[in-house]
């Protein structure tokens, strides 16, 4: 498979230098010169398939002879040893729960992947590749787990001061050896721009800049699996399948849309966000128009100008009548997602963490228009990555897992940056 830069068809390459690259030159991102179907038999035996079975025969296609095939099992072995249950909410709804990783969040998948195929790719090799990605809350986290310790992977997160969670802070901050934590007084958007810049920067070349955020195809790809593992729980049931994706960068929704193109029976997507609104507004209006990134309590989502959309305008041929009947696209208030939140609660004890209450809303607001429908919305984070939120509104203490405990007494490393400029100090350190 050859991947071609979205500014440029003309510029191609492998996916192993797509991988290492992050993206093109020209600032384009990543996409597949063609999406290849699965056939027939493979969804009517994917009961009978293993996850890591289905997830083999799913991203073969997008990674070629880059990797062997014993080496890509055993990547995609690790990367989903974990488990990601399909729990029953209401008549015909059901939440995918993505949080069972090492760092409980979705993104454990996509940096497990990642990571794995990086460690593979500079293996023996004397340069260094330095991972540079931006974070509005889980992404640290799990870039961070995926690539600790790796040998020949420096990495450096830039997250915004004070607009992640406690948890989440310290998932990022408290690793050392190869992870470098770096606070930015700003918002996640300005953080992005940062890593954007710095990949256009020459000065930069010797430190083999590469990113870890759902621009690099490493990343973004893998997202595909827990789609088909979906299916797989809910293939018996005889109603057209609606899944609910709450959306941030647009990388997680846009690769559920990719596997839809490759012949994953569901009949639409909704776009789930929170007061950072830019894609309802762009299917209202038709003007794509980011504003001022707005501060929200499901703050992986606070992002105004989502990296990944365009590959979704891609897939559609920029077809924007077929993307509306696959897409839809609804914003909700803190207020909105605090009710859904409590009110789940109350009704039978079930803890919904910010992001995955904006996931239900968008299932809700469908149905006041559409019945005879499964409902799926996705479930990314542990509710306990946002205590601060969580458990003043519902008014308990949420146990923290084990694993968080010894994460929690760490001392935090961080440094704290103003602008590019200081960003490009500390890589050239």
């Amino acid at each position: 498979m050859r991947y071609y830069s979205l500014n440029n068809p003309q510029i191609t390459t492998s996916f192993r230098e797509a991988a290492i690259q992050g993206i093109a030159e020209d600032k384009g991102l990543y996409f597949p010169m063609e999406v290849p179907r699965l056939d027939k038999a493979f969804f009517d035996n994917i009961k009978q398939l293993s996850k890591e079975q289905i997830a083999l025969e799913v991203i073969t296609p997008f990674v070629g002879d880059d990797i062997d095939q014993q080496e890509l099992l055993q990547i995609v072995t690790e990367t989903l040893a974990f488990d990601f249950p399909v729990i029953p909410i209401d008549k015909d709804v059901y939440t995918l729960e993505l949080f069972h990783g090492p760092t409980l969040a979705f993104k454990d998948v996509g940096a497990g992947f990642m990571s794995r195929c990086l460690r593979s790719f500079v293996k023996g090799k004397k340069e260094k590749v330095t991972i540079l990605v931006a974070t509005s809350g889980d992404t640290g986290g799990a870039v961070a787990h995926g690539f600790y310790d790796v040998e020949g992977i420096e990495v450096v997160i830039l997250y915004p001061k004070g607009k992640v969670s406690s948890i989440q802070e310290k998932q990022l901050t408290t690793l050392g050896k190869n992870i470098k934590a770096i606070e930015v007084e700003g918002s996640f958007d300005d953080c992005q721009a940062m890593v954007k810049k710095a990949f256009l920067d020459t000065e930069l070349k010797e430190c083999r800049l590469t990113s870890a955020n759902s621009i690099n195809v490493a990343r973004w790809l893998p997202q595909m699996f827990y789609y088909f593992l979906m299916y797989k729980e809910l293939q018996h049931l005889d109603k057209p399948l609606v899944v609910s994706v709450p959306s941030g960068n647009f990388g997680n929704i846009c690769a559920g849309m990719l596997a839809q193109k490759m012949g994953l029976p569901i009949a639409h997507f909704i776009a789930a966000t929170n007061a950072n609104d830019t894609i309802p507004r762009f299917f209202s209006n038709k003007a794509y128009t980011p504003k001022q990134t707005i501060e929200t309590i499901s703050n992986a989502m606070d992002v105004s100008d989502p990296s990944n959309f365009v590959r979704i305008l891609e897939l559609f041929a920029k077809d924007a009548e077929e993307l509306h009947q696959d897409l839809s696209a609804n914003s909700f208030t803190d207020a909105q997602t605090l009710a859904m939140i409590k009110e789940q609660y109350q009704k039978d004890g079930y803890m919904l963490d910010p992001h995955a209450a904006v996931g239900y809303l968008g299932i809700k607001e469908y149905a006041k228009q559409h019945h005879n429908f499964t409902g799926v919305f996705l479930g990314t984070a542990h509710p306990v990555k946002f205590p601060e939120c969580i458990e003043d509104l519902l008014k308990i203490e949420i146990p923290i897992p084990e694993r968080l405990k010894e994460i929690m007494n760490r001392e935090k490393k961080s440094t704290v940056i103003k602008n590019y400029e200081e960003l490009k100090n500390v890589l050239l350190k």
